[in-house]
């Protein structure tokens, strides 16, 4: 078992700080080796991931690399920015939550097994039944994922995902409705945090700013909201745009 108080990471007004652009900085770092990347924008493949990253979203550069990197005309989610620039549609404009590891007791789950891509059918039917955000057929390679099943049936999901140099990210938190209220979600939760900080990690998480349910239960827990987060879904200008641009 393992209970550590760890207090919130201060933030310098100087530097960013590295969870400011998690997906940048797992993309150029622990998960290198998955990105597809021009110049200052950097992408997980499709079937793994579908988030993509700009090196400095401010920076109209990147926006101009991203848009070479996905192709005219696609719509495609971007973590850390506020609005695209002129000639970008803005599809959805979203708003989350950060929270981050502070006094969580991490400890396993004796009952929890490991998941990988044979499970990926089963994983992606509790995915589309519960709906805790995405999930794709390659989503397992981004790091442990560990279930509960109850006589054989996948009942309860939890994983990593997004891994900047010194945090690792626990996603794909779900139970299915009728296993609700048992402690399943929190003792994977647990589970998968008492991994991550076996390597010398801090466990981190995202939800949505209008989920206040799982907040409270992140907070109760031993996670600190750090920061509100936006998040855009923008369609890159057409090749029609682009010609008469």
């Amino acid at each position: 078992m393992s209970t550590v108080a760890r207090p919130t990471p201060p933030q310098s007004t100087a530097t960013p700080h590295i969870l400011d652009n998690a997906a940048w900085a797992a993309l150029t770092g622990p998960h290198a080796h998955l990105a597809e990347r021009v110049g200052s924008a950097a992408r997980y493949p499709l079937d793994v991931s579908p988030f993509t990253a700009l090196a400095d979203p401010a920076d109209p550069r990147a926006w101009d690399d991203l848009a070479a990197l996905v192709g005219p005309g696609t719509v495609t989610p971007v973590t850390g920015a506020k609005s695209a620039p002129q000639g970008w549609e803005t599809v959805q404009h979203g708003q989350g939550v950060q929270l981050v590891d502070t006094a969580l007791r991490a400890e396993p789950a004796p009952e929890a097994v490991r998941l990988g891509p044979d499970d990926v059918p089963e994983i992606l039917d509790l995915i589309a039944l519960t709906e805790p955000g995405p999930f794709l057929p390659r989503t397992v390679e981004l790091g442990t994922c560990l279930g509960i099943r109850h006589r054989g049936r996948l009942i309860a999901l939890a994983g990593e995902r997004l891994r900047p140099p010194g945090w690792t990210e626990i996603s794909a938190v779900c139970t299915a409705p009728d296993h609700r209220g048992k402690g399943l979600a929190t003792r994977l939760v647990r589970a998968i945090a008492a991994g991550i900080r076996e390597r010398g990690d801090t466990p981190f998480l995202h939800a949505s700013a209008t989920n206040t349910g799982a907040i409270r239960l992140y907070e109760s827990i031993g996670f600190t909201l750090r920061r509100r987060s936006d998040f855009l879904l923008v369609r890159t200008p057409g090749a029609e745009q682009e010609q008469t641009a």
